[in-house]
């Protein structure tokens, strides 16, 4: 069913590889699984005239192994101040169900462990971003300072991206804990990065 929707913000992803994450590049992840938690922030969005502006969403994903060649195990998360229009705008978007690039990803998912409303904060300042969502998850990345000139390392055009069309910032995390559906990640200093996003229906 075609939508009018789109939505503008930035978002990030800490995952359990060392950096920069192989898994992007479609190869096999530095440990046996690929765990990873993604957060958007959303400044403006609009889904068939339902305002989306200043909500968060948050996906946790086990991959159990190469993650273009297994399904994943996913758990949804929406912010708990979305209003039941919103809340309904979001699922279709972040399901897949109303195209764009997030129809993409969703492809990759076998299970949906659950879908939750919760409180959510999201931050982006200078070079860190951070996510809380309210009795499960905790993550924190900072941008590695470690390129030429002092500049940031980015990547760009990996065929496994979260956000087509921009340069991701390598970074690594300095705190991730996630604990739900029967998980409990605990790690620092591994993979993450950032960068602004643009999705809209086909």
């Amino acid at each position: 069913m075609s939508q009018e929707w789109k939505l503008n913000g930035t978002y990030f992803e800490a995952c359990n590889c060392d950096a920069a994450c192989p898994c992007v590049f479609l190869s096999d992840p530095t440990e046996d699984d690929c765990t990873v938690l993604i957060a958007w922030h959303i400044d403006e969005g609009n889904f068939n005239g339902v305002a989306l502006d200043d909500l968060n969403v948050a996906l946790a994903v086990l991959s159990p192994g190469n993650m273009v060649e297994v399904q994943w195990q996913a758990a949804v998360y929406f912010d708990d101040r979305a209003n039941d229009s919103q809340k309904d705008a979001l699922m279709q978007i972040f399901t897949g169900q109303a195209g764009g690039h997030p129809a993409a990803l969703v492809s990759h998912v076998g299970e949906v462990l659950g879908v939750s409303n919760l409180s959510m904060t999201y931050k982006a300042e200078e070079k860190r971003r951070s996510l809380q969502i309210a009795g499960v998850a905790e993550a924190e990345i900072e941008a590695l300072n470690t390129g030429q000139g002092g500049a940031d390392i980015t990547v760009e055009n990996h065929p496994l991206c979260i956000a087509p069309g921009y340069a991701a910032v390598v970074s690594k995390s300095t705190n991730v804990t996630y604990q739900d559906h029967g998980f409990d990640w605990e790690f620092t200093g591994k993979n993450g990065f950032y960068s602004p996003f643009t999705y809209q229906g086909a």
